[in-house]
């Protein structure tokens, strides 16, 4: 796993990123484009990812876009330096501001390998 992806695998400060960081863009992003911006802000000079949003993970039941209040929780996958992760993250909506972390994502072996492995047991 790489150094960069190693340390964002613990709660770290986010903001919402991207070219536009607000919260009409936050929520099409979210419920009609499927990709959002998570910006990490504790490392060098900031870490801006594209989320692809697995929508049925993420909660919006606390959240009121209309009036900017409540939170919403983000969850979607991403590579990072060559490592398959997750995003898990928490925006506070009044602030556009939360916590996130990521998890490394195993990927599936391919089938020939899984039967050469499963072969040599």
């Amino acid at each position: 796993m790489n150094e960069l992806t190693q340390r964002l695998t613990v709660d770290q400060p986010v903001v919402v990123g991207g070219p536009d960081p607000s919260l009409e863009e936050l929520e099409r992003r979210l419920n009609d484009i499927g990709h959002v911006f998570i910006k990490f802000t504790e490392t060098r000079g900031g870490t801006d990812l594209g989320i692809r949003v697995d929508r049925p993970a993420c909660d919006d039941s606390a959240a009121d876009f209309g009036n900017g209040t409540g939170t919403v929780h983000i969850e979607g996958t991403v590579t990072l330096n060559h490592d398959p992760v997750r995003c898990i993250a928490t925006i506070d909506l009044a602030t556009l501001k939360g916590s996130a972390h990521l998890v490394l994502v195993e990927e599936p072996a391919d089938e020939p390998e899984a039967e050469m492995a499963a072969a040599s047991d």
